[in-house]
């Protein structure tokens, strides 16, 4: 039978939280720190990076193969191609993360090759919505820059690990090192063999000769005693051989001779299911516990470890059976091992409690989301909430339009405002803008090789924009209100210096067609910020780290909607609206359109139960998380 002492030691100094599972037995996971995270992260960068310059490098190639050196089609297809590079990597920056941790249950290659997971609050596996929010909110978290120092930050004065972005889904990032059972690092030679066969010949005695403190005290010193100079391992093993020596029977041979022989049949004692000297109650069950349960501990710990390989999908049927099955007994193991232990924490209990996390975490897996769960939540659950959160976005376009009316009349009355508040390109277009009216140029030109790239930049840098808008939440809602404020002012202060000028028709054309859907974007994504500022200064009957969660959950609908609304809005903007041929009608006709789909789209799902889980069920309280 093989002992139970833990190859790894290190653990005492690991941030914990403890999980209570609804076979109510509590577990322990190791938050992963910011160096691991920071790791894995760097690796999930290097594979972006390195799938970009393969793309970078196969569209080079690939588009003078086919349209030839001299083909009039090649400067249109290497425009589309690099529409299509930028598209990808903003789908490498944003969903990359998403698509990982959902479809390698909160694992990206990054974390799995590091052995870190994200998992939700209640140690259940991320679901969609829960990686969605964390990530959008990396928006904040990546700040300032790339460099990440909010995140970090925020990371190291929680005391779960957590960044804004875990905050807001509710999801916490942990360690999933799998330990194993070995023997400890003795010494070979006759004392060590001489030991175990006197140990194996006499009767088991009533309980140890050690304490289970005494015992780690003298396990570390011979861990580590290879380590230690000559005349220090001697020293300590005199001062040990005092401390013990009223118990040992046979005071025969050096100091070092003699801890051996101690240290081993201590060892071997509580492999047979001794209690420790000392132990009384139920804490003399734990070296019984142990004894009898290792060879079920190690048999799981194998099949765990194929099952976090595979997933339990690619196992057969008996196996899937029996591991649920002895998932149950460790938990069983676990709490009772936990009762013996008296609040003592010791590398048993970590080891179990790391198979009975690695089992959790896969038997409550969620499943993944069916196409049409997806559609259904794209085209009827978000709309629904734009609907239901129709307080918070229409604060949130008063705090855009009201300063954008104000800086519009400001700076129609006096130009020189417009100095103030817009950045000095956007003067220069409005001086520009008398000669391009008398050219018919327009408000901006955009050639047909530009605008597939125009319309992908668009696209990419309006939705980041709203990502911001949203996560700046977090900040009590003083970043999303600032940020609407500023982006109100701007527009309205670049309407009022073109009005000056006598040339207001020519932005007002340009922004027609895809202003609609623009701006109801910003004010819905808004209204997501302003919900997570809601959670925290209002969170009502919920903590605020629980309406945090309930409210992130609400924020991505609206967020959705508006990612949505943006993709079709940059494509007008980018293929449409510099059109200066276009007649102002046509334009106009643009604008009514995108209007009555927007109408038509907000109003999907009316008189339909559409709240899958509410303010109450939304944080269940069968999946409570209790940190030390």
């Amino acid at each position: 039978m093989p002992d139970a002492t833990v190859t790894r030691t290190s653990h005492a100094y690991d941030q914990l939280l403890d999980i209570e599972t609804p076979e109510q037995t509590v577990f322990s996971y190791s938050v992963a720190g910011i160096g691991s995270r920071a790791a894995a992260a760097l690796i999930d960068y290097l594979i972006c990076f390195g799938v970009l310059v393969v793309l970078s490098v196969c569209w080079s190639l690939l588009v003078p193969a086919v349209t030839g050196a001299a083909s009039p089609l090649r400067k249109v297809t290497g425009s589309w191609a690099l529409a299509v590079l930028v598209f990808v990597q903003f789908l490498l920056l944003w969903g990359y993360y998403v698509v990982f941790e959902v479809l390698w249950d909160g694992q990206t290659p990054g974390k799995r090759r590091i052995g870190i997971r994200v998992v939700q609050d209640g140690g259940f596996s991320v679901s969609w919505t829960a990686s969605a929010v964390r990530n959008i909110a990396r928006a904040i978290d990546m700040q300032p820059g790339i460099m990440y120092g909010i995140g970090i930050l925020s990371a190291a004065v929680s005391r779960s690990g957590k960044r804004l972005g875990d905050m807001i889904a509710g999801t916490i990032v942990v360690h999933e090192r799998v330990v194993s059972l070995a023997a400890p690092p003795v010494s070979g030679g006759d004392a060590a063999d001489d030991a175990t066969s006197q140990t194996s010949r006499s009767p088991s005695p009533v309980s140890a000769a050690l304490t289970d403190e005494e015992f780690a005290l003298l396990d570390r010193f011979l861990a580590r005693r290879r380590a230690l100079e000559a005349w220090r391992r001697a020293e300590l093993a005199t001062q040990l051989l005092d401390r013990f020596g009223d118990r040992i029977a046979d005071r025969k041979g050096s100091p070092m001779r003699m801890l051996l022989a101690l240290h081993e049949s201590e060892r071997a004692a509580r492999a047979r299911g001794t209690a420790a000297k000392g132990d009384v109650g139920a804490a003399r069950e734990a070296n019984v516990l142990i004894a009898r349960g290792a060879t079920r501990w190690t048999t799981f710990a194998a099949l765990l470890t194929r099952a976090q390989k595979r997933g339990l999908r690619a196992l057969p049927e008996e196996d899937v059976s029996e591991f649920v099955a002895q998932y149950r007994e460790l938990s069983a193991d676990l709490a009772r091992l936990k009762t013996a232990a008296r609040g003592r924490d010791n590398e048993v209990l970590f080891y179990l409690s790391r198979l009975v996390a690695g089992g959790h975490n896969l038997l409550y897996r969620r499943k993944t989301v069916p196409l049409r769960a997806l559609w259904r939540y794209v085209s009827v659950t978000a709309p629904c909430e734009v609907r239901r959160s129709a307080l918070p976005i229409l604060a949130a376009a008063v705090l855009m339009f009201g300063p954008a009316f104000v800086a519009y009349f400001a700076v129609s009355s006096n130009p020189k405002v417009a100095r103030d508040i817009l950045p000095p390109g956007m003067i220069d277009r409005a001086e520009n803008g008398v000669a391009r009216e008398q050219t018919g140029a327009g408000y901006i030109t955009i050639s047909d090789l530009e605008r597939p790239v125009a319309a992908t930049e668009i696209i990419k840098n309006n939705v980041q924009v709203t990502y911001l808008t949203f996560a700046a939440g977090i900040t009590a809602g003083i970043g999303t209100v600032l940020l609407l404020v500023f982006n109100g002012i701007s527009i309205g202060g670049a309407i009022g210096l073109y009005h000056s000028k006598g040339i207001a028709h020519q932005i007002l054309a340009f922004v027609a067609p895809h202003g609609v859907l623009e701006l109801s974007a910003i004010a819905i994504a808004g209204g997501g910020g302003l919900l997570l500022a809601l959670a925290i200064l209002l969170p009502g009957a919920l903590t605020r780290r629980e309406a945090l969660v309930v409210q992130g959950r609400r924020a991505l609908r609206l967020i959705t909607v508006s990612t949505l609304l943006l993709l079709i809005a940059g494509s007008i903007e980018g293929m449409i609206s510099p059109r200066a041929w276009w007649p102002p009608e046509w334009k106009w006709s643009v604008s009514l359109l995108t209007a009555l789909f927007l109408a038509f789209y907000l109003t999907r799902g009316l008189g339909v139960a559409d709240w899958e889980e509410s303010e109450e069920s939304a944080y269940s309280a069968d999946r409570p998380l209790i940190s030390r």
